[in-house]
């Protein structure tokens, strides 16, 4: 999911660096990127993909049918 996310984030940034458009100065190419990588570190880590409850922990532990 947060790789999907820095994607979108990436290409919002390239066609704003494109365009030549003027959206402030909090909302700039350097900082679309900065939050993209943050969404890949994020993904790589694994963040996200951690499963809770009883359901998650039942399908990683069900053996192997035969």
């Amino acid at each position: 999911m947060f790789a999907v996310i820095a994607a979108i984030l990436f290409a919002v940034a390239l066609l704003i660096d494109l365009l030549g458009a003027n959206t402030g100065p909090i909302l700039d190419v350097g900082t679309l990127s900065l939050a993209g990588f943050l969404c890949i570190a994020l993904h790589l880590a694994g963040a996200g993909a951690w499963t809770s409850g009883r359901w998650g922990s039942y399908r990683r532990r069900r053996p192997a049918r035969r």
